[in-house]
């Protein structure tokens, strides 16, 4: 008994590794980068939070909020994600609230990805009403 051999298959495993090892790492590098932009969203709400808290306190002003926060940002990822940090005061359904608003750009970590910027606001109740 002869076993035929294909010859026109030869390589196609060589192929097939290729083809489906790139389209699982452009998943995984998708993956990867949704979890890194949703990682520092959550942390500059966080901070934006923090800050809005501290510059809500009956005995501090709200420009405190913003330095705090820009401190916070710088600890806990980088100078460049606290470059834009402003505070104001606004009313939200007649409470007068303490509002600390982030804007940086999109972490991208190559040319394909968002064009636009991450606009994150933390608010807090102002104890001086």
């Amino acid at each position: 008994m002869t076993t035929l051999v294909r010859r026109d298959e030869r390589g196609s495993a060589v192929a097939d590794f290729v083809m489906v090892s790139g389209l699982v790492l452009f998943l995984f590098m998708t993956v990867f980068q949704l979890g890194l932009v949703l990682h520092i969203r959550n942390t500059l709400i966080s901070c934006a939070s923090e800050g809005a808290r501290l510059g809500a306190r009956a005995d501090a002003d709200p420009g405190m909020g913003a330095a705090r926060a820009r401190e916070l940002i710088e600890a806990s990822l980088s100078d460049d994600y606290a470059g834009n940090v402003s505070v104001g005061t606004d009313v939200v359904e007649g409470v007068q609230v303490v509002e600390v608003r982030v804007r940086t750009p999109f972490p991208v970590l190559g040319l394909l990805g968002p064009d636009g910027r991450l606009d994150v606001t933390g608010r807090a109740f102002h104890e001086r009403q």
